[in-house]
């Protein structure tokens, strides 16, 4: 029998660099409010929400990705060039082949990098993390890019009151490379299929193959509706803060620290009350920093945590080499919390 020969890679991976990107079209909840009966007051109290980007038709998935991409790998110090693997996560890249990764990794100047895409909706940061980190200590790659990008505009129903307010786009990237000492905590992950129908996509994009359209729902001005993203507010919301709250002290007790530990608290962009909720429930010490960079981001999914994580160091509210609980979660229902070293 032949025998394999072992793999070698770095003994630990690390997050190097970090970019974003924000589209320069600047929503405030005004503009919402004329679809549907709601307040700017509601909005704010409601989510936490005042502003959201939405993308322009020159400002697609693939264009955002580059931009951030760029920044990342130029915070690493690297070159493009030795980028081995490209992972996206996305729920709004509407071609189902080829996967958007490909033509990112192209468009960057990789060395044939490999590249695919994942959908994990709001969790997908942290499983493109948890991927990147393996490969790195595996030793497919040196260098690893991890993307989480929306054009979540594309996939909202204006006239829904319940999430018309609640998204935006934007794209956030990190490059994960080797490092001596651990810097990527074990990852807590897992699903929950049972709660699927909580937060999901209103209709199939099969609707429009042949039939009759006129089965298909309509907005107010009689036009058929796009498919968008729908949610039961108040079961998301129960699940987030009291399951979310457990699966973060579960990542803090993987990677063998406590709340007193923390530096930086960087949660996923939902909803503000989410994040007070469980910046309560885990009993944060007043010195740890935590994002809201929904109120002027609004919802991103895949996109929040590294959007978040890179303002929180470009303001200097966070540092370079502090630790920092990361934690994503949402449609599936899917989630995934590790502690990481801030770039």
């Amino acid at each position: 029998m032949a025998k394999i020969k072992p793999s070698k890679g770095a003994p630990y991976a690390r997050i190097l660099g970090v970019g974003g990107y924000r589209p320069t079209r600047v929503v405030p909840n005004e503009v919402i409010l004329e679809k549907i009966d709601s307040s700017d007051e509601w909005i704010r109290s409601r989510s936490g929400i005042e502003t959201r980007h939405w993308a322009s038709p020159e400002e697609t998935v693939a264009a955002m990705s580059v931009e951030a991409s760029g920044k990342a790998i130029a915070d690493a110090g690297i070159e493009a060039a030795r980028i081995g693997a490209v992972v996206v996560s996305t729920v709004s890249h509407f071609s189902q082949t080829p996967a958007i990764a490909t033509e990112i990794a192209d468009r960057l100047g990789t060395d044939k990098a490999a590249a695919f895409d994942i959908s994990a909706g709001c969790a997908g940061f942290g499983y493109g993390l948890t991927l990147a980190k393996g490969m790195v200590v595996e030793g497919s790659a040196e260098y690893v890019l991890v993307i989480g990008v929306e054009r979540l505009s594309d996939l909202t129903d204006l006239e829904d009151r319940a999430t018309a307010f609640l998204f935006g786009d934007g794209a956030g990237a990190v490059v994960v490379g080797p490092s001596t000492e651990p810097a990527i905590g074990p990852t807590v992950w897992g699903s929950e299929g049972d709660k699927a129908q909580t937060i999901k996509q209103t209709f199939s994009w099969d609707r429009f193959r042949g039939g009759d359209l006129s089965e298909l729902p309509v907005d107010s001005e009689g036009n058929i509706k796009f498919p968008a993203i729908t949610q039961e507010g108040q079961a998301v919301f129960r699940w987030a803060v009291f399951e979310m709250a457990k699966v973060a002290q579960q990542a803090l007790d993987a990677a063998g620290i406590t709340p007193d530990d923390l530096d930086v608290f960087i949660p996923h962009q939902a909803n503000v009350r989410i994040i007070d909720s469980m910046v309560k429930t885990l009993k944060l010490p007043e010195h740890v920093t935590v994002a809201r960079d929904i109120r002027t981001t609004g919802n991103t999914s895949a996109a929040s945590i590294p959007l978040a994580m890179e303002r929180l160091l470009a303001t200097g509210e966070a540092k370079s080499g502090d630790t920092a609980l990361v934690i994503g979660f949402g449609a599936g229902l899917v989630y995934a919390a590790t502690v990481v070293t801030l770039p």
